[in-house]
């Protein structure tokens, strides 16, 4: 009997990794779910899912290297890696500081390249594989008061069009999920920060809606399956209900609905 495929999942106790980990567990993955804190709540959602957890920082090359080890010695190949793990901040970019900056890019955008280059081997000497990076439409538009934050998702995106070009030939294609606002913790948190309301999104968004971290999880999915998606590289897919498609000004969007 085949063993099942495998995949990482950075970012797994709450919000978009956890329906992320759901997802693929309903397709038969065994999961190593990644985050700062132990994803225990995942892990119940998951029914006994084939599961295991590590605690750990992605911009930490020492916690890489340790993933990276039980990865190789539990399994000995990874299939799919999703680099999920992200924090936000909302800061004009005259009040941001240099350590707010740093932290932002080290978690969004330097734990991805640790994690696709450590874990991107496994993948090379097998010939096969999928990094699927959570980016954002903040990586493919400005939006006010995320100086580092954008920084760090353009540049996410970047590294995905690079890794695609070079490693596409080597069997493993690299994309990224750019999801609009949807509804997590995240979001609860910068709503009370008092960053924006509902309706600024609702308004805005052509579909008249948040996204549902299930709306990101079947993208990442379709993008993970070789079967569905094997000839999908390098590319950063907004899941933003149109969002990035529509430059109608408000009044006309909501004559529309």
């Amino acid at each position: 009997m085949a063993s099942p495929p495998v995949a990482v999942i950075t970012g797994a106790a709450q919000g978009i990794g956890r329906q992320v980990a759901e997802a693929l567990a309903e397709e038969g993955y065994a999961l190593v779910l990644a985050d700062l804190r132990e994803p225990e709540e995942t892990l119940d959602a998951l029914g006994g899912a084939a599961a295991i957890a590590l605690v750990g920082d992605v911009a930490a090359e020492a916690d890489v290297a340790t993933l990276t080890d039980l990865v190789r010695d539990r399994f000995g190949r990874l299939d799919v890696l999703v680099n999920n793990a992200g924090v936000s901040l909302l800061s004009p970019a005259e009040e941001t500081t240099a350590e707010q900056w740093r932290r932002v890019l080290e978690v969004n955008l330097t734990g991805p390249f640790l994690l696709s280059r450590a874990l991107g081997r496994l993948m090379l000497d097998a010939g096969s594989g999928s990094i699927v990076n959570i980016a954002s439409i903040a990586g493919l538009h400005g939006i006010a008061d995320r100086a580092a934050y954008n920084a760090s998702k353009h540049g996410l995106i970047g590294l995905t069009r690079t890794l695609a070009a070079e490693w596409g030939g080597r069997g493993v294609r690299v994309n990224a999920v750019c999801p609009g606002w949807v509804k997590t913790e995240m979001d609860a948190a910068d709503q009370a920060s008092g960053g924006y309301t509902d309706s600024d999104i609702t308004d805005r968004v052509p579909m008249g809606r948040f996204a549902a971290p299930g709306d990101i999880a079947a993208a990442v999915a379709f993008l993970a399956d070789p079967a569905r998606s094997g000839f999908v590289n390098g590319v950063a897919l907004p899941v933003d209900g149109g969002w990035t498609a529509d430059a109608s000004w408000t009044s006309l969007r909501l004559r529309k609905r």
